[in-house]
């Protein structure tokens, strides 16, 4: 037999084969029942590497029925229903305090999550943070706001229907030195200070009200984070520059009986009849005292723990919700008393703001508005020009400064 009969011979059998087989599994095609469409996943899941995900609902629908099923734990519910972490989640919304390894003396609230449940004067029996957020939202941005617009309104209204003071009496030309150097350099330094706060106060605290729609987005989250590093810088030159305000015009803020008279008759503002003062008058004493004395302090303080700035002061969120709270309430009454005095002593009296500028009035204003103060000065109580420079030049270079 030659080699082409054996290759005859060979691929004949293997097509012989090769018909059995496909016969064979035609067969059991036939007879073997179809799979049922729903059974495909099942062998897909099976077959799929990897975790594979746990319906709670089909391993234990019923789990809920168990009388002890709200009193389990995380453990404990995991046997039953892997994967539902509500236990957990319950105690760390109930201000549990889980395991940290920082140390308690340093972050006393590392392994908390949620505050506990507080009320705070204005909100509700919550958690910490959602009763200093309904104490903000609800009561300080809204009645703040509403007090600054009602005092700035009537500060328009009353000089729409009065004007400013103005002398009635004619100078003389002859000054008398109200302010010295240093008194206008520690008003102007507090002075420049307060207005950045202001300010920027305003801006981050109502400005995406009135601002942001206008600017857009991106602009306006450019200006309140210049406005915010503002803010922090100005705060220290506004608590040191306080402190030198107290000490230099505490000698002359304090109260007299007739201080008393002043305030009952109102300062003669609305009679149009000035009412006899010292060097300062009832008013500007009660600036000095409330404002910058009393709001003045606890405005400072608040922003220092604000800013992390007081050594040794371990800052929780509710040291510094508190804080945050109390420093809303005390700067926006300290600008709405601020207003007051700023109205005054620009254009609400003449030579008002020239006295503070250039530190001279002349003895016609000093009469008609502190008519105490310039009889002192008349009797040698009180000396005409008490800084150096003034009295060396007997207040001849400010003669001409305009009252």
């Amino acid at each position: 037999m030659n080699r082409f009969s054996v290759s005859k011979q060979l691929q004949s059998g293997l097509l012989s084969v090769s018909l059995m087989l496909g016969g064979a599994l035609s067969a059991a095609a036939q007879t073997a029942p179809a799979a049922s469409p729903a059974a495909a996943p099942e062998v897909a899941k099976t077959a799929a590497p990897g975790v594979q995900s746990a319906n709670i609902f089909s391993i234990a629908p019923d789990a809920n029925t168990d009388p002890k099923y709200a009193d389990q734990n995380n453990g404990e519910r995991n046997k039953v229903q892997p994967g539902n972490n509500a236990p957990i989640w319950r105690q760390v919304g109930a201000g549990a305090t889980g395991y940290s390894s920082l140390p308690v003396s340093e972050a006393p609230e590392a392994g908390n999550l949620i505050q506990p449940f507080v009320q705070y004067p204005g909100s509700k029996l919550t958690t910490a943070g959602e009763a200093w957020r309904q104490v903000r939202n609800n009561w300080i941005i809204p009645y703040g706001g509403s007090l600054l617009l009602i005092v700035g309104l009537a500060i328009a209204l009353f000089y729409y229907g009065k004007g400013s003071m103005k002398l009635h009496g004619t100078e003389t030309g002859r000054k008398i030195e109200r302010f010295t150097p240093l008194e206008r350099a520690a008003h102007w330094s507090n002075a420049i200070a307060f207005v950045c706060l202001a300010v920027s106060g305003l801006v981050m605290a109502w400005g995406k009200f009135f601002i942001q729609p206008i600017i857009g987005n991106a602009l306006f989250g450019w200006l309140t984070y210049a406005l915010k590093n503002l803010h922090n810088f100005a705060g220290p030159l506004f608590a040191v520059s306080l402190i030198i305000v107290f000490v230099t015009f505490l000698k002359d803020n304090w109260p007299s009986k007739e201080d008393i008279t002043w305030l009952l008759k109102g300062g003669g503002m609305f009679s149009g009849e000035e009412v006899p003062s010292h060097r300062f008058n009832a008013g500007e004493k009660v600036v000095f005292w409330f404002g910058v004395l009393g709001l003045g302090v606890i405005v400072v303080a608040s922003g220092l723990v604000l800013d992390k700035l007081i050594p040794g002061l371990i800052y929780e969120r509710s040291t510094m919700q508190i804080a945050n709270m109390i420093h809303g309430v005390a700067t926006v009454l300290m600008m709405a008393m601020f207003m007051g005095h700023i109205y005054m002593g620009t254009i609400g009296m003449q030579g008002a703001y020239s006295a503070m500028r250039e530190g001279y009035v002349d003895e016609t204003w000093a009469k008609e508005h502190h008519e105490l103060w310039y009889n002192d000065i008349k009797a040698g109580k009180i000396p005409a020009q008490r800084s150096p420079e003034a009295a060396a030049h007997g207040g001849a270079a400010s003669t001409s400064a305009s009252a």
